[in-house]
């Protein structure tokens, strides 16, 4: 659209008719024509009173929310797309309790939003990575020792180091020519051979450049990829054979789950590296187009408060048969 916003002030001012709102989301998720997301019927009655249609064939009635993070939600689509565009946009990203005094809502409503917005910006592709891939996995968490006697037994965690922690693996395809470097990552449960390995089957187009470090569960690639690693005990890199590129990414992420969300649930973990590679694959682009991207991928995303926090409940529930 000609009258797209270019900065968020703009955006605001723009967003904050209910009528640009509603017409700026319907040109994104329905180009070539509204179609019902009830039956897929391209015939409708626009009620303009109420910014709703009524499929003729079906007689169902859906707004543009309907099959959407939107779905059922209370705020005004101005709120959601000033979410979007802040945090599509922020560097280190940006927490619900900022999200909640910008906007005016309560801090609950914006830590649900912004959930969703991250379930929008899952880039999930079948394309590979090719030509220089390196591969390394992280722990996120506290530390031990810095835990209260109490959490560490009702945790199970009897050492220091790795121990309790969550582990992250992840892929980064370096530079070539004008092709920016890109990552994909994902919580695994551990880093044995046999979990670490499919991922990058799944995930590297075989004969690339495959480097890592020295773990163990790297080996046996060589058949498949050309691999090379370097161990970090003697050296951190010979000649083009490192894992530099991905190891800041990790230091990217860390920084953000330290500085701007201090600490995150493990069960929401996974959102958090949606959000974080989202930026880092679109950073060289402008804030425009990251916020077109993420408005694009809005349907088919639908994302209820109980789907959300189910596994947190069912959690609590363990931790508290662990107490009796």
């Amino acid at each position: 659209m000609s009258a797209q916003p270019k900065t968020l002030q703009q955006a605001m001012i723009y967003f904050a008719d209910k009528q640009n709102a509603h017409d700026f989301v319907v040109s994104l998720r329905w180009s070539d024509g509204v179609v019902c997301p009830h039956c897929g019927g391209s015939e409708q009655w626009f009620i303009k009173t109420r910014l709703i249609w009524r499929c003729k064939a079906c007689r169902k009635q859906f707004s543009v929310k309907v099959g959407t993070i939107f779905e059922d939600s209370a705020l005004g689509l101005d709120k959601w797309l000033c979410s979007i565009w802040l945090i599509a946009n922020a560097k280190n990203g940006i927490s619900s309790y900022e999200i909640g005094r910008a906007l005016g809502i309560t801090h609950k409503s914006a830590w649900f939003v912004l959930h969703r917005i991250r379930y929008a910006m899952q880039q999930g592709t079948l394309e590979k990575l090719s030509g220089d891939v390196e591969a390394d996995e992280t722990y996120i968490g506290g530390k031990a020792e810095n835990m209260h006697k109490r959490t560490r037994e009702a945790m199970g965690i009897q050492g220091r180091g790795t121990v309790g922690k969550a582990i992250v693996f992840g892929l980064l395809e370096r530079t070539t020519g004008e092709k920016a470097s890109k990552a994909k990552t994902k919580v695994v449960p551990n880093t044995k051979k046999k979990t670490l390995q499919p991922e990058i089957r799944k995930n590297v187009q075989p004969d690339s450049n495959l480097y890592t470090d020295a773990l163990k569960s790297y080996q046996g690639m060589e058949e498949e990829f050309v691999h090379q690693a370097v161990d970090h005990a003697t050296e951190y890199v010979r000649g083009n054979v490192h894992t530099n590129g991905i190891e800041n990414y990790w230091s990217l992420f860390k920084r953000t789950l330290r500085g701007t969300y201090v600490g995150c649930e493990v069960d929401h973990l996974g959102s958090y590296l949606d959000e974080q590679t989202f930026r880092f694959n679109n950073r060289y682009g402008n804030d425009a187009e990251r916020f077109s991207l993420v408005l694009g991928s809005v349907a088919g995303k639908r994302l209820t408060y109980k789907q959300l926090i189910i596994k947190r409940t069912f959690k609590q529930l363990n931790f508290l048969k662990k107490l009796i």
